[in-house]
């Protein structure tokens, strides 16, 4: 570890919410802690031939975004909680960065440039985690539990005692779990709580390596005895193992009161980890789509339903396509219990869900699943390149047939005319952008970003794109 004397002008953010300089040889610093205009010195911790990272000591010139981080284990030091990674700006300035980090990802993966930036997506900046998951470790030299996210850069847990980001009624539940994991029998073979929140239940997975005593069984139900809205729930192994202590008064699911949906889930489920983004975001998503009463639409990476049910509500037919058996057979659940819902704003539209690969995808297939007039696309990180490149290939084969042999069927499929893709990664985003722009005949007629997940790096973002004629 070296300490430079020389002062740095902070340029920009990069994903990471690490600043970047340049030192005088032009030499690329990324610097934990500092903000863009502000004059740092910087503590090395890595080298490389052209690079360098390393940690602010000191400010010459603070940013008038800086503002004093809301969580008290907040920080760039040893032993720091390394859930968040931006508390020290702004929420506003967060959001800012953001959008730069998906139009210049957009510009310089995919060469794609929006017609229309859309209105950033905000809400609250704390308490607004309804899910987690979060380590346990008993500390033997210690005889004490840490419960909590893990330290910055570190496998260790941090010793958190509160944290903001997650609901009051949660964080006030971290003190109290760790006297009750100290108690077990079990403390050192429960490497992990998952928690969810749903309108009106905290569900907690309790992961145990090992059979639980019924001794620790008592003890977990004189704890949601004592904390009337937890709900334990055991995971023996895999999430596919996990299971109700007992039996569940309450349901847990969260409700997108708009469309008249409520969609119940079970802990170990994914689901958005922001409920209050997640009811703005369908409703732009589908202000967005703007499906007809008389259009066909796919929703592909379709999870439980989050889009798909809301879509049903105003399209004539909708196709919802994911790659999990299990999930599929839930979705259809979720199809057949709304609409038996006493109320909901109209009776939903055929809806018909299916099990595929979605990483597998090729011209046959999308031509097997039929005309649609419009697209939903909500992957994984992953993106969406599969079904982006097998649109792409269908595109080319009818401007250049003579290079292009036709597949089966394509004379009489054509694309959708319009795509609302909600992205959680800017980069795998600007790649299959570039993919529908430079060789699929489509343009980007708006995108913007969503601030899911505030105080972190994590870029949730959507782009429309219409298909040109």
């Amino acid at each position: 570890m070296s300490t430079t004397p020389e002062w740095l002008l902070v340029e920009s953010l990069d994903l990471e919410a690490q600043g970047v300089a340049h030192r005088a040889d032009g030499k690329v610093v990324f610097v934990e802690g500092a903000l863009p205009f502000e004059r740092v010195t910087v503590q090395v911790g890595r080298q490389k031939n052209n690079w360098e990272q390393g940690v602010v000591t000191a400010i010459a010139r603070e940013s008038a975004q800086r503002v004093q981080p809301g969580c008290p284990h907040f920080g760039l030091h040893s032993g720091a909680c390394g859930g968040c990674k931006m508390q020290h700006l702004h929420v506003a300035a967060q959001v800012a960065v953001k959008q730069r980090v998906m139009e210049d990802n957009l510009w310089h993966l995919g060469k794609v440039k929006a017609d229309m930036i859309l209105r950033p997506i905000e809400g609250p900046a704390w308490g607004y985690r309804y899910r987690a998951r979060l380590s346990v470790r008993y500390v033997r030299k210690k005889g004490a539990v840490l419960i909590g996210f893990h330290e910055r850069k570190s496998r260790y847990v941090a010793d958190m005692k509160e944290c903001h980001v997650l609901p009051a009624s949660v964080s006030d539940l971290l003190l109290p779990l760790r006297s009750l994991i100290e108690s077990m029998d079990a403390r050192e073979t429960c490497p992990q709580i998952e928690l969810a929140c749903g309108d009106a239940v905290i569900a907690l997975v309790l992961r145990h390596l090992e059979a639980l005593s019924r001794a620790d069984l008592g003890r977990l139900r004189d704890f949601a005895a004592a904390h009337s809205a937890v709900q334990w729930w055991l995971q023996p192994k895999g999430p596919e193992t996990a299971h109700l202590l007992d039996a569940a008064t309450q349901e847990l699911n969260y409700s997108l009161p708009e469309f008249g949906i409520c969609m119940p889930f079970k802990p170990v489920d994914f689901t958005q980890v922001n409920p209050h983004i997640n009811r703005v975001l369908v409703l732009r998503a589908l202000r967005l789509l703007d499906a007809g009463r008389e259009e066909r639409v796919i929703d592909w990476f379709c999870g439980l339903g989050n889009f798909t049910l809301p879509i049903a509500t105003q399209a004539r037919e909708v196709l919802g396509i994911e790659g999990s058996e299990t999930l599929v057979a839930r979705s259809r659940e979720n199809y057949r219990l709304n609409q038996g819902i006493a109320g909901s704003l109209r009776t939903l539209a055929k809806t018909e869900f299916v099990a595929r690969n979605l990483f597998e995808i090729t011209p046959d297939i999308l031509i097997g699943d039929g005309v649609a007039d419009k697209w939903l696309i909500d992957p994984p990180r992953e993106g969406a390149f599969a079904l982006v490149q097998a649109l792409a290939d269908l595109h080319q084969q009818k401007v250049d047939p003579d290079n292009n042999p036709m597949t089966q069927g394509a004379e009489h499929w054509h694309a959708p005319k319009r795509i609302v893709y909600v992205s959680c990664n800017p980069s795998t985003l600007a790649r299959d952008a570039g993919l529908l722009m430079n060789r699929a005949g489509y343009r980007c007629s708006a995108a913007g970003v969503v601030n899911m997940f505030p105080h972190t790096a994590h870029v949730e973002s959507m782009a429309v794109f219409d298909l040109q004629s």
